[in-house]
Protein backbone atom coordinates (compact mmCIF):
# COMPACT_ATOMS: atom_id res chain seq x y z
CA UNK A 1 0.00 0.00 0.00
CA UNK A 2 2.69 2.58 0.44
CA UNK A 3 4.24 1.85 -2.52
CA UNK A 4 1.33 1.81 -4.63
CA UNK A 5 0.50 5.51 -2.79
CA UNK A 6 3.80 7.25 -3.34
CA UNK A 7 3.31 5.71 -7.55
CA UNK A 8 -0.11 7.75 -7.02
CA UNK A 9 1.65 10.63 -5.89
CA UNK A 10 4.39 10.73 -7.99
CA UNK A 11 1.93 9.83 -11.25
CA UNK A 12 -0.17 13.02 -9.69
CA UNK A 13 2.84 15.11 -9.55
CA UNK A 14 3.96 14.32 -12.88
CA UNK A 15 0.22 15.70 -14.16
CA UNK A 16 0.36 18.78 -12.58
CA UNK A 17 4.11 19.49 -13.92
CA UNK A 18 3.14 18.56 -17.38
CA UNK A 19 -0.20 20.53 -17.12
CA UNK A 20 1.74 23.91 -15.98
CA UNK A 21 4.50 23.23 -19.06
CA UNK A 22 1.42 22.57 -21.61
CA UNK A 23 -0.39 25.25 -20.46
CA UNK A 24 0.74 28.99 -20.71
CA UNK A 25 -0.59 32.40 -20.03
CA UNK A 26 0.63 35.27 -21.83
CA UNK A 27 -0.60 38.82 -20.39
CA UNK A 28 -1.41 41.54 -22.72
CA UNK A 29 1.26 44.15 -24.86
CA UNK A 30 3.76 41.17 -24.34
CA UNK A 31 4.76 38.79 -26.86
CA UNK A 32 6.95 35.41 -25.61
CA UNK A 33 8.92 33.54 -28.28
CA UNK A 34 8.80 29.89 -28.39
CA UNK A 35 11.79 27.65 -29.19
CA UNK A 36 10.74 23.66 -30.14
CA UNK A 37 14.11 21.26 -29.04
CA UNK A 38 16.29 24.89 -29.40
CA UNK A 39 14.39 25.95 -32.25
CA UNK A 40 11.96 29.01 -33.12
CA UNK A 41 8.85 27.61 -33.22
CA UNK A 42 6.30 30.55 -32.68
CA UNK A 43 5.59 33.30 -30.82
CA UNK A 44 2.78 33.62 -28.25
CA UNK A 45 -0.24 35.99 -28.40
CA UNK A 46 -1.46 37.44 -25.68
CA UNK A 47 -4.38 35.27 -23.97
CA UNK A 48 -4.36 31.43 -23.03
CA UNK A 49 -1.74 29.17 -25.45
CA UNK A 50 -0.92 25.55 -25.29
CA UNK A 51 2.41 23.70 -25.29
CA UNK A 52 3.85 20.78 -25.68
CA UNK A 53 5.81 19.68 -22.72
CA UNK A 54 9.25 18.92 -22.16
CA UNK A 55 9.54 19.40 -25.82
CA UNK A 56 8.67 23.49 -26.73
CA UNK A 57 10.13 25.98 -24.20
CA UNK A 58 9.70 29.41 -24.05
CA UNK A 59 13.19 31.86 -24.97
CA UNK A 60 12.00 35.10 -23.87
CA UNK A 61 9.06 37.36 -23.16
CA UNK A 62 9.54 40.38 -24.85
CA UNK A 63 8.13 44.06 -23.26
CA UNK A 64 6.03 45.36 -26.45
CA UNK A 65 5.53 48.88 -24.60
CA UNK A 66 7.53 51.69 -25.36
CA UNK A 67 10.25 52.19 -22.81
CA UNK A 68 12.50 55.61 -21.79
CA UNK A 69 15.89 54.95 -21.17
CA UNK A 70 18.03 57.41 -19.69
CA UNK A 71 22.14 57.33 -20.41
CA UNK A 72 24.27 58.82 -18.18
CA UNK A 73 26.39 61.74 -18.62
CA UNK A 74 29.09 61.42 -21.97
CA UNK A 75 31.62 63.73 -22.17
CA UNK A 76 31.70 65.03 -25.97
CA UNK A 77 34.25 67.43 -27.53
CA UNK A 78 33.36 69.99 -29.66
CA UNK A 79 34.51 71.47 -32.78
CA UNK A 80 36.41 74.04 -30.48
CA UNK A 81 38.13 71.65 -28.26
CA UNK A 82 36.22 72.27 -25.51
CA UNK A 83 34.70 69.01 -23.46
CA UNK A 84 30.82 68.82 -22.95
CA UNK A 85 29.10 66.32 -20.86
CA UNK A 86 25.94 65.52 -22.33
CA UNK A 87 23.01 63.57 -20.96
CA UNK A 88 20.57 61.75 -23.80
CA UNK A 89 17.02 60.25 -22.70
CA UNK A 90 16.27 57.55 -25.44
CA UNK A 91 12.43 56.61 -26.40
CA UNK A 92 12.11 52.76 -28.28
CA UNK A 93 9.59 50.16 -28.62
CA UNK A 94 10.04 46.88 -29.80
CA UNK A 95 8.12 45.88 -33.13
CA UNK A 96 9.42 42.12 -33.61
CA UNK A 97 10.14 40.08 -30.98
CA UNK A 98 11.75 37.75 -33.02
CA UNK A 99 14.30 39.50 -34.70
CA UNK A 100 14.90 41.59 -31.19
CA UNK A 101 15.21 38.22 -29.48
CA UNK A 102 17.80 36.55 -32.84
CA UNK A 103 19.21 39.52 -34.23
CA UNK A 104 21.47 41.20 -31.52
CA UNK A 105 22.32 39.70 -28.35
CA UNK A 106 21.15 42.48 -25.60
CA UNK A 107 19.46 45.38 -27.89
CA UNK A 108 19.45 47.86 -24.80
CA UNK A 109 23.29 47.91 -24.69
CA UNK A 110 23.48 48.32 -28.59
CA UNK A 111 21.06 51.27 -28.18
CA UNK A 112 23.10 52.69 -25.59
CA UNK A 113 26.34 52.41 -27.46
CA UNK A 114 25.01 53.80 -30.59
CA UNK A 115 23.55 56.64 -28.82
CA UNK A 116 26.80 57.39 -27.72
CA UNK A 117 29.08 57.18 -30.87
CA UNK A 118 26.18 59.21 -32.95
CA UNK A 119 26.28 61.77 -30.36
CA UNK A 120 30.16 62.34 -30.30
CA UNK A 121 30.14 62.65 -34.17
CA UNK A 122 27.26 65.25 -34.26
CA UNK A 123 28.72 66.83 -31.49
CA UNK A 124 32.04 67.14 -32.76
CA UNK A 125 30.96 68.55 -36.18
CA UNK A 126 29.64 71.86 -33.78
CA UNK A 127 30.90 74.37 -31.41
CA UNK A 128 30.20 74.90 -27.98
CA UNK A 129 27.63 78.01 -29.18
CA UNK A 130 25.95 76.10 -32.04
CA UNK A 131 25.76 72.64 -29.82
CA UNK A 132 23.59 74.52 -26.73
CA UNK A 133 21.13 76.12 -29.13
CA UNK A 134 20.74 73.60 -31.54
CA UNK A 135 19.35 70.89 -29.67
CA UNK A 136 16.32 70.13 -32.13
CA UNK A 137 19.19 69.58 -34.69
CA UNK A 138 20.82 67.48 -32.72
CA UNK A 139 18.14 65.13 -31.72
CA UNK A 140 16.58 64.90 -34.86
CA UNK A 141 19.80 63.72 -36.34
CA UNK A 142 20.40 61.15 -33.31
CA UNK A 143 16.71 59.86 -34.24
CA UNK A 144 17.73 59.32 -38.01
CA UNK A 145 20.26 57.24 -37.70
CA UNK A 146 19.10 54.97 -34.51
CA UNK A 147 16.26 54.28 -36.53
CA UNK A 148 17.55 53.93 -39.72
CA UNK A 149 20.08 50.77 -37.32
CA UNK A 150 17.63 49.41 -35.29
CA UNK A 151 15.24 48.69 -37.42
CA UNK A 152 17.43 45.82 -38.40
CA UNK A 153 16.41 44.53 -34.94
CA UNK A 154 12.83 45.03 -34.91
CA UNK A 155 13.29 47.89 -32.68
CA UNK A 156 11.72 51.27 -33.04
CA UNK A 157 13.37 54.68 -31.63
CA UNK A 158 10.67 56.97 -31.22
CA UNK A 159 12.12 60.08 -29.98
CA UNK A 160 15.55 61.29 -28.46
CA UNK A 161 16.00 63.68 -26.22
CA UNK A 162 19.28 65.66 -25.01
CA UNK A 163 18.68 66.66 -21.16
CA UNK A 164 21.65 69.24 -20.30
CA UNK A 165 24.82 69.72 -22.12
CA UNK A 166 27.27 70.59 -19.29
CA UNK A 167 30.47 72.93 -20.35
CA UNK A 168 33.32 73.36 -18.07
CA UNK A 169 33.10 75.38 -15.06
CA UNK A 170 35.25 77.84 -16.20
CA UNK A 171 33.22 78.33 -19.66
CA UNK A 172 30.31 78.81 -17.62
CA UNK A 173 32.06 81.66 -15.85
CA UNK A 174 32.64 83.06 -19.36
CA UNK A 175 29.04 82.85 -20.79
CA UNK A 176 27.69 84.87 -17.87
CA UNK A 177 30.17 87.71 -17.76
CA UNK A 178 29.32 87.71 -21.28
CA UNK A 179 25.78 87.99 -21.01
CA UNK A 180 25.65 89.95 -18.13
CA UNK A 181 27.88 92.37 -20.64
CA UNK A 182 25.00 91.92 -23.03
CA UNK A 183 22.57 92.62 -20.80
CA UNK A 184 24.39 95.55 -19.51
CA UNK A 185 24.30 96.98 -23.49
CA UNK A 186 21.03 96.26 -24.43
CA UNK A 187 20.08 98.68 -20.89
CA UNK A 188 22.34 101.42 -22.09
CA UNK A 189 20.61 101.33 -25.22
CA UNK A 190 17.24 101.10 -24.44
CA UNK A 191 18.43 103.67 -21.65
CA UNK A 192 19.30 106.35 -24.24
CA UNK A 193 16.59 105.10 -26.79
CA UNK A 194 14.26 106.65 -23.74
CA UNK A 195 15.94 109.31 -23.72
CA UNK A 196 15.82 110.35 -26.71
CA UNK A 197 12.38 109.87 -27.03
CA UNK A 198 11.61 111.87 -24.20
CA UNK A 199 13.55 114.40 -25.50
CA UNK A 200 11.94 114.23 -29.33
CA UNK A 201 8.62 113.62 -27.47
CA UNK A 202 9.59 117.15 -24.80
CA UNK A 203 10.39 119.44 -27.88
CA UNK A 204 7.38 118.17 -30.29
CA UNK A 205 5.16 119.31 -27.03
CA UNK A 206 6.70 122.47 -26.98
CA UNK A 207 6.81 123.42 -30.84
CA UNK A 208 3.02 122.45 -30.63
CA UNK A 209 2.69 124.88 -27.74
CA UNK A 210 4.30 127.66 -29.03
CA UNK A 211 2.65 127.55 -32.53
CA UNK A 212 -1.00 126.97 -29.79
CA UNK A 213 -0.08 130.18 -28.11
CA UNK A 214 1.14 132.01 -31.53
CA UNK A 215 -2.22 131.06 -32.72
CA UNK A 216 -4.17 132.35 -29.89
CA UNK A 217 -2.62 135.57 -29.99
CA UNK A 218 -3.73 136.00 -33.49
CA UNK A 219 -6.61 134.95 -32.96
CA UNK A 220 -6.74 137.79 -29.65
CA UNK A 221 -5.45 140.32 -31.92
CA UNK A 222 -8.13 139.54 -34.66
CA UNK A 223 -11.08 139.67 -32.27
CA UNK A 224 -9.01 142.34 -30.30
CA UNK A 225 -9.04 144.81 -33.61
CA UNK A 226 -12.57 143.37 -35.31
CA UNK A 227 -14.05 144.68 -31.58
CA UNK A 228 -12.22 148.15 -31.45
CA UNK A 229 -13.45 148.27 -35.25
CA UNK A 230 -17.13 147.14 -34.47
CA UNK A 231 -16.93 149.80 -31.77
CA UNK A 232 -15.86 153.01 -33.83
CA UNK A 233 -18.10 151.93 -36.50
CA UNK A 234 -20.75 151.99 -33.97
CA UNK A 235 -19.52 155.33 -32.58
CA UNK A 236 -19.43 156.97 -35.99
CA UNK A 237 -22.92 155.68 -37.15
CA UNK A 238 -24.49 156.94 -33.64
CA UNK A 239 -22.92 160.71 -34.31
CA UNK A 240 -24.31 159.92 -37.81
CA UNK A 241 -27.81 159.16 -36.36
CA UNK A 242 -27.84 161.96 -34.08
CA UNK A 243 -26.71 164.67 -35.98
CA UNK A 244 -24.87 166.68 -33.67
CA UNK A 245 -24.69 170.48 -34.17
CA UNK A 246 -21.46 172.25 -34.29
CA UNK A 247 -22.58 173.52 -30.70
CA UNK A 248 -22.24 170.87 -28.85
CA UNK A 249 -18.59 169.79 -30.43
CA UNK A 250 -17.35 173.71 -29.73
CA UNK A 251 -18.64 172.80 -26.03
CA UNK A 252 -16.20 169.21 -26.02
CA UNK A 253 -14.09 171.08 -27.07
CA UNK A 254 -13.69 173.91 -24.42
CA UNK A 255 -14.03 170.94 -21.83
CA UNK A 256 -10.89 169.22 -23.15
CA UNK A 257 -8.88 171.87 -23.18
CA UNK A 258 -8.41 172.39 -18.83
CA UNK A 259 -7.75 168.71 -19.32
CA UNK A 260 -4.76 168.97 -21.81
CA UNK A 261 -3.34 172.04 -19.59
CA UNK A 262 -3.66 169.87 -16.26
CA UNK A 263 -1.52 167.29 -17.67
CA UNK A 264 1.72 166.45 -14.87
CA UNK A 265 4.48 166.22 -18.47
CA UNK A 266 3.13 169.50 -19.92
CA UNK A 267 5.69 171.87 -18.28
CA UNK A 268 6.11 174.17 -21.26
CA UNK A 269 4.23 174.73 -24.04
CA UNK A 270 4.49 177.20 -27.36
CA UNK A 271 1.22 178.53 -27.57
CA UNK A 272 0.45 180.05 -31.61
CA UNK A 273 -0.63 183.40 -32.12
CA UNK A 274 -3.53 182.03 -33.76
CA UNK A 275 -4.85 180.09 -30.80
CA UNK A 276 -6.76 183.43 -29.85
CA UNK A 277 -8.03 183.84 -32.78
CA UNK A 278 -9.33 180.16 -32.89
CA UNK A 279 -10.52 180.73 -29.73
CA UNK A 280 -12.60 184.08 -31.26
CA UNK A 281 -13.88 182.02 -33.73
CA UNK A 282 -15.07 179.25 -31.46
CA UNK A 283 -16.90 181.66 -29.07
CA UNK A 284 -18.63 182.99 -32.60
CA UNK A 285 -19.64 179.84 -33.64
CA UNK A 286 -21.20 179.45 -30.01
CA UNK A 287 -23.09 182.86 -30.37
CA UNK A 288 -24.12 182.10 -34.05
CA UNK A 289 -25.54 178.96 -33.80
CA UNK A 290 -28.73 179.51 -32.22
CA UNK A 291 -29.35 181.04 -35.92
CA UNK A 292 -28.71 178.10 -37.83
CA UNK A 293 -30.72 176.45 -39.43
CA UNK A 294 -32.25 173.10 -38.41
CA UNK A 295 -30.51 173.75 -34.98
CA UNK A 296 -33.01 175.74 -33.16
CA UNK A 297 -33.45 174.48 -29.13
CA UNK A 298 -37.05 173.16 -28.44
CA UNK A 299 -39.03 174.83 -26.34
CA UNK A 300 -38.89 172.02 -23.40
CA UNK A 301 -35.47 172.34 -23.55
CA UNK A 302 -34.96 176.11 -22.93
CA UNK A 303 -33.74 176.03 -19.72
CA UNK A 304 -31.40 173.35 -20.28
CA UNK A 305 -30.24 175.29 -23.17
CA UNK A 306 -29.37 178.28 -20.16
CA UNK A 307 -27.76 175.95 -18.66
CA UNK A 308 -25.25 175.10 -21.32
CA UNK A 309 -24.50 178.46 -22.59
CA UNK A 310 -23.48 178.99 -18.42
CA UNK A 311 -21.30 175.74 -18.75
CA UNK A 312 -19.86 177.25 -22.22
CA UNK A 313 -18.91 180.23 -20.24
CA UNK A 314 -17.16 178.95 -17.59
CA UNK A 315 -15.19 176.14 -19.48
CA UNK A 316 -14.35 179.68 -21.91
CA UNK A 317 -13.09 181.24 -18.95
CA UNK A 318 -11.15 178.46 -17.64
CA UNK A 319 -9.62 177.79 -20.90
CA UNK A 320 -8.52 181.35 -21.30
CA UNK A 321 -6.95 181.48 -18.27
CA UNK A 322 -5.10 178.47 -19.02
CA UNK A 323 -3.93 179.03 -22.28
CA UNK A 324 -2.49 182.98 -20.42
CA UNK A 325 -0.91 181.28 -17.53
CA UNK A 326 0.86 179.21 -20.20
CA UNK A 327 1.89 182.36 -22.31
CA UNK A 328 3.19 183.92 -19.43
CA UNK A 329 5.48 180.30 -18.55
CA UNK A 330 6.54 180.03 -21.95
CA UNK A 331 7.72 184.12 -21.74
CA UNK A 332 9.67 183.45 -18.48
CA UNK A 333 11.49 180.24 -19.79
CA UNK A 334 12.18 182.78 -23.19
CA UNK A 335 13.69 184.95 -20.59
CA UNK A 336 15.74 182.60 -18.85
CA UNK A 337 17.30 180.95 -21.74
CA UNK A 338 18.56 184.48 -23.18
CA UNK A 339 19.98 185.64 -20.21
CA UNK A 340 17.99 188.11 -18.97
CA UNK A 341 18.27 190.06 -22.05
CA UNK A 342 14.98 190.59 -22.32
CA UNK A 343 12.14 188.28 -23.74
CA UNK A 344 12.45 187.35 -26.97
CA UNK A 345 10.14 184.53 -28.86
CA UNK A 346 6.59 184.71 -30.53
CA UNK A 347 4.81 187.96 -30.00
CA UNK A 348 1.84 187.97 -27.08
CA UNK A 349 -1.00 187.60 -28.46
CA UNK A 350 -4.12 190.27 -27.51
CA UNK A 351 -5.69 189.32 -24.58
CA UNK A 352 -9.28 187.78 -24.89
CA UNK A 353 -11.66 187.61 -22.24
CA UNK A 354 -13.94 184.97 -21.83
CA UNK A 355 -16.99 187.08 -22.53
CA UNK A 356 -15.65 187.55 -25.99
CA UNK A 357 -15.68 183.77 -26.79
CA UNK A 358 -19.65 183.21 -25.89
CA UNK A 359 -20.62 186.26 -27.98
CA UNK A 360 -22.81 186.48 -31.07
CA UNK A 361 -20.31 186.04 -33.99
CA UNK A 362 -22.67 188.58 -35.92
CA UNK A 363 -22.08 191.29 -33.24
CA UNK A 364 -18.84 190.74 -33.51
CA UNK A 365 -19.06 191.41 -37.55
CA UNK A 366 -21.08 194.45 -36.50
CA UNK A 367 -18.80 195.89 -34.83
CA UNK A 368 -15.94 195.16 -37.34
Amino acid sequence: MTVIGVLVLAVALIAVVTLAKAVRIVPQQRQDVVERLGKYKRTLSPGLNLLVPFIDAVRTKVDMREQVVSFPPQPVITSDNLVVSIDTVLYFKVVDSVRATYEISSFLQAIEQLTVTTLRNVIGSLDLERALTSRDEINRHLSGVLDETTGRWGIKVTRVEIKAIEPPASIRDSMEKQMRAERDRRAAILTAEGHKQSVILTAEGDKQSAVLRADGDRQARILQAEGQAKAIRTVFDAIHQANPSQKVLAYQYLQALPQIAQGSANKVWIIPAELTKALEGMGGALGGLSQMVGDLPAPEAADQASQVEREAAEAAQAAAAAAQQIHDEVRVAEAQATGSKGPQGLPAPEPVSPASLVEDPADQRERG
